[in-house]
Formats: structure tokens, C-alpha cells, sequence
């Protein structure tokens, strides 16, 4: 009991510390297309508080997980936006993949990320209003919603990551809910070729977007990644492809997204 009562409060200690850091704003942004309210986390450095300009990074959870699932895992963001001057917007995406369900028209996620969520955030906070001061990134489902949305909206976004992404979903038809958004598997299988990110490489040449890719060693969507990676490499398309140690889980991503935001900086910063 006492281990515990200890632990408890080093955590409480420690998200004290890190909301002291930064402003965390939970708003409930109006979706037109969706005719909803979605709820969405702001990490807000000290620069953007007091009015100055900053980029912006939007994080995209995975299946299952909610706004809170990127402050959750990575309690330190509000110090790290902090220290980079950068905004981290965290959305709730449902378990939509991040798309315009073409089965579903009170999923259209698509818009929210790339049209809708962009104009709120650029209306209400001191943003650069730039698609070279905005990136996207996201883990498992949302890494494929990131590069999903960037690749399709690259007039809005110019850098995008993902973390053990579900870059091509075709292998796994009977998983995380697809289905209900695209439809059957064999009923529909150029629904399903069409709403896979491995496929959307023709929309873009070398230079449009920075992207960073990575994938754990024993994760199950290491396959599709290094099939990203070779399609990006025969395309001539510059990019970052890292492997580590590790599996589809938190204690990987929470390593890997300071690598994301440090790419991203590196994008910001560039002259």
C-alpha cells in the first residue's frame, strides 16, 4: 500500500510539473461535415500563451484511444512544447482511420483533421498559419491517418511522421473495425485499395512532404512499414525509415515521439 500511495503521488507530482510547463486546453471543436462536437486536447507552450507565433504538430491516437491518449503516454509533451515552441494538437478520432468513410457519413475525419480542425486551431490560438509550420504524426491507426491526411493535403501540411502505422491495411481485413468504414473485405476490395496509404504515393514527388517513419522490430506492422519504405525508395521520395528494438505498445511510442518532434523541429527550423 505504501509503494503505491508513493507512486501515486510521484505521478501526480509529475503532471503538476508538466501542466505547470504549459497550458493543456480540452475544447469540443464543431465539425460542419460531421455536425458534431469532437473533443480535442491543446498543449500550449508559454510563446503561444502570450500571443507569439508557433508551429503546430497534430498527434492522431490509435484504435481504441481517445484525446487524452497522447498526454496520457507521454507526460512530458507540455515541457517539450515548451522547450520547442511548438503546439500539440490532439484530436479525438474515434476508431475511423481517419478518413471520409465512404459507408458512413457521420465519419468524416478526413475533413475534420485537414479542413476543419486546422481552421479552428489557426482561428483560435497564435499559430503560424503555414504549411511549413505544420506536421502530423500519429501511432498504430493514426499513423496511417497522418500520412493518410498529409499525403492528400499536402497544400496544408508539410511534414508528417508515423509510429508503427498501419500503412497498408489490406493484410488485415477483418481487424479494428475497417470494415464498418469501408465495407467487406471481398465486396469491396477497391474501396480497401484505394483507402491505404501505400497506394496514395502517386500523389506526391520528392520534396513535397518531410516524412519520418519507424517501426518496432517485433511489431506486427513491420512488414507493411518496410513495404512503405521500399515503395518510398523506388519512387525516389526522401524520407526517414527507422527500426528499433520493440512492439506495438506504449513504451515504444513514448520513445519514439521525441524523435517525431525533433524531425519536426529540424523541419520548423530549416531555412
Amino acid at each position: 500500500m505504501e509503494k503505491r500511495k508513493i507512486l501515486f503521488g510521484s505521478l501526480m507530482l509529475l503532471l503538476a510539473v508538466a501542466v505547470q510547463a504549459a497550458r493543456v486546453d480540452t475544447v469540443m471543436v464543431k465539425s460542419p461535415s460531421m455536425d458534431k462536437d469532437v473533443k480535442v486536447v491543446y498543449v500550449l507552450p508559454d510563446k503561444a500563451i502570450d500571443g507569439k507565433a508557433c508551429p503546430v504538430v497534430y498527434l492522431l491516437h490509435g484504435y481504441s484511444g481517445n484525446a487524452l491518449t497522447w498526454i496520457t503516454l507521454k507526460q512530458e509533451l507540455p515541457l517539450l512544447a515548451d522547450e520547442k515552441g511548438i503546439i500539440f494538437v490532439c484530436p479525438d478520432g474515434k476508431n475511423s482511420w481517419y478518413w471520409d468513410s465512404p459507408k458512413n457519413p457521420s465519419y468524416r475525419y478526413e475533413t475534420f483533421v485537414s479542413s476543419e480542425l486546422v481552421e479552428y486551431t489557426d482561428t483560435h490560438y497564435a499559430t503560424i498559419p503555414h504549411r511549413k509550420a505544420r506536421a502530423i504524426s500519429g501511432l498504430s491507426m493514426g499513423g496511417h491517418g497522418a500520412l493518410w491526411n498529409a499525403i492528400r493535403h499536402k497544400d496544408v501540411f508539410g511534414a508528417a511522421g508515423s509510429m508503427s502505422g498501419g500503412v497498408d491495411i489490406r493484410p488485415f481485413p477483418k481487424n479494428w473495425e475497417m470494415s464498418r468504414q469501408l465495407g467487406e473485405f471481398d465486396a469491396n476490395r477497391e474501396v480497401w485499395d484505394s483507402h491505404t496509404v501505400v497506394n496514395q504515393l502517386d500523389k506526391i514527388e520528392n520534396g513535397d512532404l518531410a516524412i519520418t517513419v519507424d517501426c518496432g522490430e517485433a511489431d506486427f506492422f513491420l512488414e507493411v512499414n518496410k513495404d512503405l519504405h521500399k515503395r518510398l525508395l523506388e519512387r525516389k521520395i526522401d524520407h526517414d525509415f527507422t527500426t528499433r528494438p520493440g512492439g506495438h505498445n506504449g513504451t515504444y511510442w513514448n520513445n519514439s515521439i521525441d524523435y517525431h518532434i525533433l524531425f519536426f523541429d529540424k523541419f520548423f527550423n530549416k531555412k
